[in-house]
């Protein structure tokens, strides 16, 4: 099955307009118009699968310490908004579930991208497929990604009618055609700092490609002119609106 793929994909939700990895990115992401969202899955200690990016919790959280340690108890009551502005004081860290009941009731496709804390590369991947298998079934709106490639592994295992997104690096692997021929990709997902000869060497895969992370117009068109295919952007709408029309 082929993937309706967007244009441009919501960032952490809507990155620039709301805080990263929670339920209100994903309803402005919505609410700009934009069809699909991407976000990052890990796990707490208990195994609940939560949304999040960072391995540990100061940056976007009133917590400390590293997130493999922290039960689900005490994260569901950290404060994850007001870092990021006084009007979204109260914000949480929304679990995999609470995200998907968002994802289904905007009616959005889903990239979610498994950010295992080190060393549980293989549990976060099983259990976020697991929870995902129980109820979601638009596979053409559906792309699981990650930068480890045991997680990867185990998507192809699981979850292997799932599309799957191969993560790069700016460097670009020297086993590419290795890796691409193992896992099988619907998508290359690669760095916005790529060399530009570099892109142009992952056109011969002849699969989509999408760049990361895109705020800049300019460059959005400079990458369409090479033959990139879409983009994931904190500012969507921006990126969306400046895109050169499809014939």
């Amino acid at each position: 099955m082929s993937l309706r793929l967007p244009r441009v994909i919501g960032h952490r939700g809507a990155k620039s307009y709301a805080p990263e990895n929670t339920l209100e990115s994903i309803h402005t992401a919505a609410d700009l118009g934009i069809k699909w969202v991407e976000l990052d899955v890990k796990l707490t200690k208990d195994e609940v699968p939560i949304i999040f990016h960072d391995d540990t919790l100061e940056r976007t959280t009133n917590g400390s310490g590293p997130v493999a340690d922290m039960l689900y108890d005490d994260i569901k009551q950290l404060e994850a908004g007001s870092w990021y502005a006084d009007s979204f004081a109260g914000v949480k860290i929304p679990t995999l579930e609470e995200a998907l009941d968002v994802i289904y009731e905007r009616d959005l496709g889903f990239n979610m991208e498994i950010k295992p804390c080190p060393g549980r590369e293989k549990e976060t991947a099983e259990v976020a497929l697991d929870l995902l298998a129980a109820s979601w079934d638009a596979h053409d709106r559906l792309l699981i990604s990650s930068f480890s490639h045991v997680s990867l592994e185990v998507a192809c295992d699981m979850a292997g009618d799932w599309a799957r997104g191969l993560l790069l690096e700016k460097e670009m692997p020297e086993n590419l055609a290795d890796l691409v021929e193992f896992f099988t990709p619907k998508t290359i997902n690669f760095d916005s700092e790529t060399e530009a000869s570099a892109v142009e060497a992952l056109l011969d895969f002849e699969l989509p490609l999408l760049c990361y992370t895109v705020n800049d117009p300019m460059l959005a068109r400079r990458l369409v002119n090479l033959g990139v295919d879409g983009f994931f952007s904190d500012c969507p709408d921006v990126i969306k609106e400046n895109l050169p029309r499809m014939h």
